[in-house]
């Protein structure tokens, strides 16, 4: 008893490219979001990614702020900021997706903080290589932080 198949290969072809259709639109509306400065929830913390946008926190709380950067490059986001207003919790990267395996992709730096004290205060990111002297040409962006004992709205 011989059994045969009869597979219409235009409709597995068209099956693909529905599939890979529907992955690159999703990545294209990721890569869109954060381009766009979206606010997101970062292991249930508010993140920031718009340095025009005045961040408001109170006293103990913390907050991320998450900036485009591509360290394969030496580039990365040196920050400073006044010590005795935040702590700097945490500082990690994550690559951005990458199913081709190209070399030199970028992805984001994260900067996890905590408010130590009331008040206003500034947190500087330039964008450089570390071993090279700073220039006026450096990218930098100035993040305000307001610290209460109370949400302000």
């Amino acid at each position: 008893m011989e059994i045969c198949y009869n597979i219409d290969r235009s409709s597995v072809k068209r099956d693909i490219k529905m599939k890979n259709f529907v992955i690159s639109s999703i990545v294209a509306v990721v890569g869109i979001c954060i381009l766009a400065g979206c606010t997101r929830e970062r292991e249930g913390l508010e993140t920031y990614t718009d340095s025009n946008q005045i961040i408001d926190i109170r006293i103990r709380r913390e907050f991320v702020i998450a900036l485009d950067s591509n360290i394969t490059t030496g580039y990365s986001w040196q920050v400073s900021y006044d010590q005795n207003m935040l702590e700097l919790v945490e500082k990690t990267y994550e690559q951005n997706p990458n199913p081709r395996g190209l070399v030199g992709v970028g992805g984001v730096e994260y900067f996890r903080f905590k408010a130590s004290n009331i008040g206003k205060t500034e947190i500087t990111f330039v964008y450089r290589r570390s071993w090279e002297e700073p220039t006026p040409q450096d990218k930098t962006k100035v993040f305000i932080v307001r610290i209460s004992p109370y949400f302000l709205e």
